[in-house]
């Protein structure tokens, strides 16, 4: 009997390709590299004992709470804890603004998927989250990049996509952004918030580094200013303040919005997952987690350091890059010529890795850019990371430019 073939994946699947910075991850597995190039939390700053306590106080006083089935929006008790962070930081929030969601990315492939309809167009920031390009590729939007220079996004540049392009949403990460750590002002902030209000659309915000801050003052949330509290979504994580493998996010969205989402959710997990969500509202509770983050920033600044004062001896004359106030990437930027992709597998065979800044870029990529994590290696792993990318360049940068 012949044998009929089974149908295709849907072509939007095939369509995305995967992220870079999971592939390079993989490459880079082996426990003697070194690597800049995924964005990971230090695992030993993660708070063990609090959290392992916080798991064991819920299994004895709720288990037949905590190991139930929950509520779509999110544990209760969670969100209150959450609304009143949020509030305690200039953002007034009641628990039912918000739903619990698996890690921040669920949150904005909710958003994608209530909000968009195959052909709108998204605008996002170039370079911007690459995470973010492959949700809305995956929603059928048209993405369409928004220039930025060493402040951010450029709000004159928006105006004029704004007016052309007539989006349905603008992403983008203002505080710490990734790739590049940059952070947007809040005249610029501003600007953006009354762009929204002129012309009608969306703004979501994502703010999963907000609270890594080690240098200057913090700067207001784009959905606390009141041109576009209407009209803007936070996005929010537990994934760098608490522990990435609880995959704990929220989203604050005004009402219809947030409605749409929870329906969305419903039809992709229920709910996330519920003793998780209680044990963190119980760690909140009990814990210190503000005194926690303290001791976060006080080692990742030190390691901002170690990268940002040794680049000087490890990068080839004429390369630039920034320093950030907070966050956990360093953006770099190659003299011309030097293709940063191209360069990577001589770095991974002196046991060194960072992430080619090329896969960033919705537009056109400049090849010279790539982006450098900090926290993960403490200051001597960093400076011999450093060392081994020294020596990977420059022979390799000489030939190039030579070439």
């Amino acid at each position: 009997m012949t044998r009929a073939p089974i149908p295709s994946p849907a072509a939007r699947a095939a369509s995305v390709g995967p992220s870079p910075v999971r592939e390079i991850l993989a490459l880079t597995a082996r426990p003697e590299v070194i690597s800049f190039a995924g964005g990971l939390p230090a695992p030993e700053l993660f708070d063990v004992a609090g959290i392992r306590a916080a798991y064991d106080r819920v299994l004895a006083e709720v288990p037949e709470r905590a190991l139930q089935y929950s509520t779509t929006e999110g544990d209760g008790d969670l969100r209150r804890e959450i609304a009143a962070r949020l509030s305690g930081r200039g953002l007034a929030t009641g628990p039912d603004d918000l739903v619990v969601t698996t890690g921040s990315q669920q949150a904005l492939t909710l958003i994608a998927s209530a909000l968009l309809e195959p052909g709108d167009v998204v605008l996002v920031e170039d370079p911007g989250y690459l995470a973010a390009l492959q949700c809305f590729a995956f929603a059928g939007a048209r993405v369409v990049p928004v220039p930025t220079d060493e402040g951010g996004l450029i709000p004159e540049a928006l105006d004029e996509l704004v007016a052309r392009e007539r989006p349905k949403l603008l992403y983008l990460v203002p505080t710490f952004q990734n790739p590049t750590g940059r952070t947007l002002s809040t005249r610029r902030r501003q600007a953006v918030a009354e762009a929204a209000e002129r012309h009608g659309f969306w703004i979501v915000e994502d703010d999963p580094y907000g609270d890594l801050r080690y240098d200057g003052e913090p700067q207001p949330w784009i959905a606390s200013l009141p041109a576009a509290a209407d009209r803007t979504v936070l996005l929010g994580s537990f994934s760098k303040i608490m522990a990435p493998g609880l995959r704990l996010g929220f989203l604050r969205a005004p009402r219809t919005l947030r409605r749409a989402c929870v329906i969305v959710k419903q039809s992709a997990d229920l709910h996330t997952s519920t003793i998780d969500q209680a044990a963190a509202a119980r760690y909140l509770r009990d814990c210190d987690l503000d005194g926690h983050v303290e001791l976060i920033r006080a080692a990742y600044r030190e390691r901002r350091d170690a990268l940002v004062d040794g680049l000087p001896a490890a990068l080839p004359a004429g390369s630039r890059w920034n320093r950030p106030e907070g966050g956990m990437f360093v953006w770099v930027q190659l003299p011309d010529g030097l293709d940063a992709t191209a360069l990577l597998p001589s770095a991974v065979e002196h046991d060194v890795a960072y992430v080619p800044g090329a896969p960033f870029y919705a537009g056109e990529p400049n090849r010279a850019t790539l982006r450098m994590s900090f926290v993960t290696h403490p200051p001597e792993e960093i400076r011999e990371g450093l060392r081994r990318l020294a020596a990977a360049l420059s022979v390799q940068a000489a030939v190039a430019v030579a070439g």
